[in-house]
């Protein structure tokens, strides 16, 4: 239906029925966001952690704070799961929270803001008081027609600011002077010593956090990071280089908000990995290892792909395991290919699986992600990889490939409850049918598929709670 009425009705007409929602929303609940210091966070990749990171931060001041992300809700001590499928609410939905919110006391409010709920004018009457830029990368082009007009999308969250408010901005990413040219009372950035921002043309009004030095493990990571002149140490629990900028996004916005350094490193350190974010799940019997991750875009599952190998420690690459789908819908289709190219370069294995097909034909959606492996001829010759439509099978087929010190990275669905399917939702956890095919080899006498065995498992053991 949706994708009718896009097809048959003007953009413009689309665009003001969006705009009139929004007016009677924050009418209906009567403007919420203006007794709240509301921080916006957008981004392509990294939006959920950063916000939750942020809203522990604020936590662990003394803030009472609400928070709506991708994955889950908290209004004070109150947190549940969002099963809506959608990063940032509705209109009503959204502001329905900004209520209950102030309603219940919070004087802080963390909101993830994407691309598509700016387009709907979502964000629109919520009186942002810090926006975040995490990165930048093509995603959503379909629906925005243009990189440059999802880049655009994702700015809009900028032009709100106030000359009070905070602008807090990745310096490495590409975009960065793009988003620093919005107005703003003070103007933050994080970077490595990589970055080519020329933070010198911007004078004294930009604030540095500056990433000096990381070191990756499979506990976590730990870097020493640079403010107006002092240098302090972290720690945080969050694998990857990918989670060092999104520990210092929400550093940085910390800072904004005047929240002392102190602090910061304590909540940092205390934070917990979200479910379904670098989750992993282990067998000790078979030692194998599970990385569950919502990755669902190019850069993200190249991240999740080199952090294993990282981890791996020694500088081979890993007997890897890669189950993947793609989202239907309409979303994307030309990063489909791109997605099975990535898999190609980085696991032995791959299996082509189904995701959220919504009305798309899930098997042609297979057939786009296997397009990108014919660079690769080695997997036209080893038949290395398989399209099994059945996604437990699919998880099935890479446990009996993983045996005895093989990981498997199971991409694009994160700690999701449902999936998207022609005639609606069905119920749906892949952290839940992994832990299930892992408990079946317990009561077998099951056979390695895959003799070669670096292991990343062995070096997680007792690091990780796995239910």
């Amino acid at each position: 239906m949706k994708q009718f009425i896009r097809s048959h009705l003007p953009e413009s007409f689309i665009a003001l029925y969006h705009l009139l929602l929004a007016v009677l929303a924050n009418l209906w609940y009567r403007f919420p966001s203006r007794r709240l210091t509301v921080i916006g966070v957008t981004g392509t990749n990294g939006k959920t952690t950063v916000c939750n990171l942020i809203a522990h931060i604020l936590s662990a001041t003394g803030y009472k704070t609400g928070l709506t992300t991708t994955i889950n809700f908290k209004i004070g001590d109150r947190v549940w799961s969002n099963r809506t499928k959608q990063g940032m609410q509705g209109r009503f939905g959204l502001q329905r929270l900004l209520r209950e919110m102030v309603s219940e006391g919070c004087t802080h409010a963390v909101v993830e803001t994407t691309s598509e709920g700016i387009k709907q004018y979502r964000h629109f009457g919520i009186r942002y008081s810090v926006a975040v830029f995490t990165n930048l990368t093509p995603e959503h082009i379909e629906s925005h027609g243009s990189f440059e007009k999802y880049r655009e999308a994702k700015g809009k969250l900028f032009s709100t600011l106030n000359e009070r408010g905070g602008s807090v901005v990745n310096g490495d990413d590409s975009a960065a002077e793009y988003f620093l040219k919005f107005k703003a009372g003070e103007k933050w950035v994080y970077k490595t010593q990589n970055s080519k921002l020329k933070t010198q043309n911007y004078g004294s009004e930009l604030k540095i956090l500056q990433i000096r030095e990381y070191h990756l493990s499979e506990q976590g990571s730990e870097f020493e990071a640079e403010f107006d002149g002092k240098k302090y140490v972290f720690t945080t629990k969050l694998l990857g280089l990918f989670n060092v900028y999104n520990s210092a996004a929400a550093i940085s916005a910390a800072l904004s908000l005047g929240v002392q350094m102190e602090v910061i490193q304590g909540a940092v350190s205390s934070f917990e990995p979200l479910p379904g974010r670098m989750e992993i799940i282990r067998n000790s019997i078979r030692n194998i290892t599970i990385v569950v991750d919502y990755a669902h875009d190019p850069a993200a599952l190249s991240a999740v792909y080199k952090t294993i190998r990282e981890l791996h420690g020694n500088g081979e690459k890993p007997v890897l395991v890669a189950v993947l789908g793609a989202c239907g819908g309409g979303r994307d289709k030309a990063k489909r290919p791109i997605l099975g190219k990535l898999a190609s370069q980085h696991a032995k294995y791959v299996i082509f699986t189904n995701e959220d097909p919504y009305d798309d034909d899930p098997e042609e959606i297979m057939d786009q992600l296997e397009e990108g492996m014919k660079t690769d001829p080695s997997r036209a010759i080893n038949r290395n990889y398989w399209k099994i439509l059945d996604r437990r099978e699919a998880i099935k087929k890479a446990v009996a490939l993983s045996c005895d010190g093989g990981t498997i990275a199971l991409t694009g669905k994160g700690c999701e409850e449902a999936m998207a399917v022609k005639d609606g939702l069905i119920m749906w956890d892949d952290r839940k049918v992994a832990r299930e095919e892992l408990l079946k080899l317990r009561a077998t006498n099951f056979t390695s598929s895959s003799p070669e065995a670096p292991a990343l498992a062995p070096q997680l053991a007792g690091v990780w709670k796995i239910v």
